[in-house]
């Protein structure tokens, strides 16, 4: 059986490091907030290029605190609207709601899963105050497109980056620079995997990077003085020196993602799967490789029983989930047609040829 991902053997490459760094932070006595998380901290801002890296609890936590931030900084208020892609996880949603904001669902495209840009622009009122682009399967969102249009209309810009840490735009500059803050997921599945829960927020906003620091520590800059209402997200000493071990191996697994969706691009043929689209770039670091089949059921069958795993990401489009019942009566045909078809084949960078060449037979005989 391939599985859809092996994430023992993932870490496995670390294991000898990651007993070092436990051993290190067990003999410290420091467990919260140490000098640990600040060097992570520092080495992820680097990597992304910004002055500022915050960590957190987790993603939804770090999208979250950045509007709570921008409105404790009196940027954004309470009710206003903020613009987010039909097709995104429940998390980006669940963030602006917490925020006490209220999320605008626009229509996707079937071409990179992401903003349709006229419907975008559609989307804006006066009550509009951000627009919160996903980076969704690891794919950047058209940000230079998307920032202008922002810039038109004086609406801050804040990036879902929970999928695609070290993705670089045709400049160089990597997700997490490229709007007025970012959000970042650490949780284990992702290209950037933490073994727990973890988030960071990333930023070249001076105040705002300031006021997050507070908001993630009770609202306080001290121990016991609250200067702010705030939350306990904090990112856990373990799990900060676990990514600081496992950063410098991104870019070389980003690389091996994208030689293995280069292979199912270019050997994959079979006119029942609908191959996602890919320029070759590095503003794509597959975080998961998704395709889309009209009768999903039975190839999700079919690869079960050829041995090869398979997820679906995701199978409820947010408007048609229960939770939101303010979208009940709003239709987005394409999100919904892309959460009927959506299938994700297995990739990761410890996956062997042997394992991509079956994946490929596989699905070109179904």
């Amino acid at each position: 059986m391939i599985p859809f991902l092996d994430l023992h053997s993932v870490n496995s490459r670390f294991h000898e490091q990651f007993e070092t760094a436990f051993r290190e932070v067990l003999d410290s006595g420091y467990f919260i907030l140490s000098d640990k998380v600040e060097a992570f901290e520092k080495q992820f801002a680097s990597f992304c290029g910004v002055r500022h890296c915050i960590g957190v609890g987790n993603g939804l936590d770090a999208l979250r605190l950045i509007l709570e931030g921008y409105k404790a900084l009196g940027r954004l208020q309470e009710g206003q609207e903020v613009l987010v892609a039909s097709n995104t996880f429940i998390a980006t949603i669940l963030a602006i709601k917490q925020a006490g904001m209220k999320p605008v669902l626009v229509e996707t495209q079937f071409e990179g899963f992401n903003f349709k840009l006229e419907a975008l622009e559609s989307a804006i009122s006066e009550n509009t105050a951000a627009i919160m682009p996903v980076h969704l399967y690891g794919q950047l969102a058209n940000m230079a497109s998307i920032n202008q249009l922002a810039a038109k209309h004086s609406l801050l810009v804040i990036e879902d980056a929970a999928q695609a840490h070290g993705a670089k735009d045709e400049s160089g500059h990597r997700a997490g620079s490229l709007a007025e803050a970012a959000g970042f997921s650490f949780y284990p599945a992702k290209n950037l995997g933490a073994l727990g829960d973890a988030g960071a927020i990333t930023t070249n906003d001076d105040d705002l990077a300031k006021m997050v620091r507070k908001l993630r520590n009770y609202g306080g800059s001290q121990k016991y003085v609250s200067d702010e209402v705030g939350i306990n997200s904090r990112l856990d000493v373990l799990q900060a020196v676990f990514l600081g071990i496992k950063l410098g191996a991104l870019d070389e697994d980003n690389d091996a993602r994208r030689k293995i969706a280069a292979r199912y691009l270019s050997e994959i043929k079979n006119k029942k799967v609908v191959l996602p689209m890919y320029n070759g770039s590095e503003d794509h670091v597959f975080h998961l490789f998704v395709v889309r089949v009209a009768d999903r059921s039975h190839f999700r069958a079919y690869l079960e029983a050829e041995g090869v795993g398979s997820l679906i990401h995701y199978p409820i489009a947010p408007h048609e989930q229960k939770a939101f019942p303010e979208f009940a009566d709003i239709s987005f045909p394409v999100a919904e047609r892309l959460h009927r078809e959506v299938v994700s084949l297995p990739i990761s960078p410890v996956m062997t040829p042997e394992q991509v060449e079956t994946v490929i037979s596989v699905v070109n005989r179904y």
